[in-house]
């Protein structure tokens, strides 16, 4: 249903807006005079115009990111509760569901979360000129969003709000390695955008395919979360609870049953 869900948006948005989106971007490179000289030094390279390259260059990279973070917001929302309640029917049928938090809560907050990683994304980017740092701070982001949207989701039903915050304290470090992971094989539909360049008659074709690997790569995300974070809720309740029984044992010693109460001496002198 998320897969079928967003390719008929995504077909649907590129049928109606496509062509407004790509003259509008014609438009404002042409409209762009630092840019002149080299589209005049461009075209003697080339036997036809750039821009017209470009500019469904340009609407493509725009729109990527964009598909990806719906993609996101549409998994965790629809799939990711599906797949962490049969991870706990398989492998934890006894753990407690506590419903630390809602669906309405869970999608306001990656909603906003994914604002946050546009905007890291956008101030970013002048940075992505310097090699290395292309590598780097988009899966990082990548990673950074997946954690948190992913961690919270998954325990957002079985935990309570007190054993989430514990739990993304003590393993902040190995959900941010996993959604760092996650982050890199999202980055897999690029290879079928730049083959969408290559091929652009076969584009509408491509665009399915590219929701498909970004459906895949989250849903297996959501399913690696959903492993170790509640391993990880169990292990904690365990702790709990043998740190717990000591104080219980502590406050339940007492005499024996069958043992009389030993008396107390009398302050009283015995008379004569």
């Amino acid at each position: 249903m998320p897969l079928a869900l967003m390719v008929t948006a995504s077909v649907g948005l590129a049928y109606l807006y496509w062509e407004p989106a790509v003259g509008w971007t014609r438009g404002a490179l042409d409209a762009w005079p630092l840019l002149a000289g080299l589209w005049n030094w461009l075209q003697g390279l080339f036997a036809g115009d750039v821009r017209n390259l470009l500019a469904p260059l340009i609407v493509l990279l725009g729109a990527t990111p964009v598909l990806a973070m719906v993609s996101l917001i549409v998994v965790a929302a629809f799939m990711s509760p599906a797949l962490t309640r049969l991870v706990a029917e398989r492998r934890f049928p006894a753990l407690e569901k506590k419903r630390g938090a809602g669906m309405v809560s869970s999608i306001v907050r990656s909603v906003a979360l994914t604002l946050a990683a546009v905007l890291a994304l956008l101030v970013s980017v002048p940075l992505w000129l310097i090699p290395p740092l292309v590598l780097v701070l988009p899966p990082l982001i990548w990673g950074w969003l997946t954690c948190h949207v992913m961690s919270f989701d998954t325990l957002a039903e079985h935990a309570s709000a007190e054993e989430r915050r514990i739990l993304m304290r003590r393993h902040r470090l190995r959900l941010l390695t996993i959604g760092i992971v996650c982050g890199y094989l999202g980055a897999a539909p690029s290879i079928v955008w730049a083959s969408g360049l290559v091929f652009a008659a076969a584009f509408f074709i491509l665009i399915p395919v590219a929701m498909w690997i970004y459906t895949l790569v989250f849903a297996f995300s959501a399913l690696w979360f959903a492993h170790y974070a509640l391993e990880a809720l169990a292990q904690l309740r365990r702790e709990m609870a043998a740190s717990a029984e000591p104080a219980t044992a502590l406050t339940s010693v007492g005499p024996p049953p069958d043992m009389p109460v030993p008396l107390l001496p009398s302050s009283t002198p015995p008379s004569a």
